[in-house]
């Protein structure tokens, strides 16, 4: 069963120094955190540790335990056999990194801290989000996404409620600190991806299956933008221009036909969700050498993924199933 995705809808604000709770748009979450805003109720700006934050919305239809198992849930990996039947983070070690780590014993120690952390699903918008971040801030620019649809065993327990975003700063999760024993999922207030959806924590034992695309889809992107695009990047110059300035001699040469590539992405971005602006003009970057009309039709399909997710959904309802 699948919900309404809509990256643009209202988010629901709670203050906690006074209590009040709020609805207000992107863009007033924006100006926000640009101190910009005010609590309606007290007047508290970002700066302070009481001030208000995204909280989840209490007619969120995934807080009914009823049909959390009912939903289609999501996540995007680099792994094309996200979740892996047999998970050894140990694996790709060389001999010189597991000395560096101390050796055999402490390696162990590691693997089994490794596979003891919780799998992620999250709303289609949080698994775009995740996506976009990893491109930006983890070395992932040119790696290629899959999208998950993950369904869940009708016979999962949910952990009464919800619980604020439990993951440390590296973004992990112990599972048995959040699902202990008798429970499956546990919902919690995700502040970082789909900000203010509710994503779970989950073993691969409340899997049953997924459903997987490879995005973004190579045969999404719209013709008219992309013929445009690669006209104006190939009437462009692309030998690379040395910086000047002071700082000149420490900054990477870059060609006029990366600088109008740099333009088109964000003529793009400036079109989406102001929280999602820094991402994707990242994720759009064009590195020197690049051809104009792959890197189009690239960009054009991962603005694709945002502005019509019917197309991708489509895809996943055609994709086969595996069981987990």
């Amino acid at each position: 069963m699948e919900r309404f995705i809509n990256f643009w809808r209202d988010r629901r604000m709670l203050c906690t120094g006074c209590g009040h709770c709020f609805v207000v748009d992107l863009d007033w979450i924006d100006r926000w955190e640009q101190s910009g805003e005010k609590c309606p109720g007290c007047g508290l700006t970002c700066e302070h540790e009481d001030a208000p934050r995204v909280t989840v919305d209490a007619g969120d239809p995934a807080l009914n335990d009823d049909q959390v198992a009912q939903f289609s849930w999501y996540h995007t990996s680099t792994h094309p056999d996200w979740p892996t039947s047999e998970f050894d983070p140990a694996a790709d070690l060389t001999p010189g990194i597991r000395r560096m780590m101390g050796g055999d014993e402490r390696v162990a120690a590691w693997a089994a801290r490794q596979q003891a952390k919780a799998l992620h699903v999250g709303t289609y918008e949080a698994a775009v989000h995740n996506m976009l971040r990893r491109m930006r801030d983890q070395a992932d620019h040119g790696s290629q996404f899959y999208l998950y649809r993950v369904h869940l065993k009708p016979s999962v327990t949910e952990r009464e409620g919800w619980i604020v975003d439990p993951s440390n700063w590296l973004g992990d999760v112990v599972l048995a600190e959040v699902c202990p024993p008798g429970v499956d999922v546990t919902r919690y207030l995700n502040y970082h991806e789909d900000p203010g959806g509710l994503s779970l924590a989950l073993g691969r034992d409340a899997i049953a299956g997924v459903q997987r695309v490879a995005v973004p889809l190579s045969d999404s992107w719209k013709a008219d933008w992309v013929i445009d695009a690669v006209a104006a990047l190939e009437g462009a110059s692309d030998k690379p221009v040395p910086a000047t300035g002071k700082l000149g001699r420490f900054l990477r040469p870059s060609s006029p036909r990366a600088g109008l590539a740099g333009e088109l992405g964000t003529e793009l971005a400036d079109r989406l969700p102001v929280n999602l602006h820094d991402q994707f003009a990242s994720a759009a970057a064009f590195a020197e050498g690049d051809d104009p009309a792959r890197w189009a039709r690239r960009v054009s399909s991962l603005f694709d993924l945002i502005k019509n997710p019917s197309r991708v959904l489509a895809e996943l309802d055609k994709a086969q199933h595996r069981q987990v």
